[in-house]
């Protein structure tokens, strides 16, 4: 019953259902630091930012997700989903969702292993976060949607992104209309 799902509800999303996506997309499932997606010679190149607007018991803004200490780091304080809505073309689901993800890659780090196709698994392994994702959205009965077509330096720079780190998808999160 997986879908993209493109309106949501006025209603935020819980820390508990928060931090189950976050693992599904990307935890580690192993003390040898395997994670819930698999990732070509277990480089994980992914990194996951959450851009939170209404989480209950979280105060609106933009973190990075931890995934080995399942923690978020704090960087920025307020509800910046308008702003991420202006990079992608004003599509409505980055405005309307409680919670948008936002997945960036490196791909010096495969590049380093693979050479000039590295690029290939760092897509790859984003497939297989944002797959995780939106099958647990639909346990979770919420909804998600792959946002892929959005100005990336407009993001990277709003986000003071590291140089290595490239915006490659968004992920607007809610309980569906």
């Amino acid at each position: 019953s997986r879908r993209s799902v493109r309106e949501y509800t006025d209603q935020g999303l819980t820390l508990e259902e928060l931090g189950q996506l976050l693992w599904s997309a990307y935890g580690v499932t192993s003390p040898e630091g395997y994670r819930t997606a698999p990732s070509a010679m277990t480089l994980y190149p992914l990194r996951i930012y959450v851009i939170a607007g209404s989480v209950e018991g979280l105060r609106a803004g933009v973190y990075r997700h931890d995934p080995v200490g399942r923690t978020l780091e704090a960087l920025e304080m307020g509800d910046l989903r308008e702003e991420v809505y202006r990079c992608t073309f004003d599509q409505k689901p980055v405005r309307s969702a409680p919670v948008v993800l936002l997945f960036t890659g490196i791909y010096a780090l495969a590049e380093k292993v693979f050479g000039p196709s590295g690029s290939e698994y760092v897509h790859m392994d984003l497939g297989h976060a944002g797959q995780n994702v939106h099958l647990q959205a639909e346990s979770l009965k919420l909804g998600t949607v792959v946002i892929a077509a959005f100005r990336r330096e407009a993001v990277r720079e709003k986000f003071d992104l590291p140089a290595e780190e490239t915006p490659l998808y968004l992920m607007p999160v809610g309980h569906p209309c």
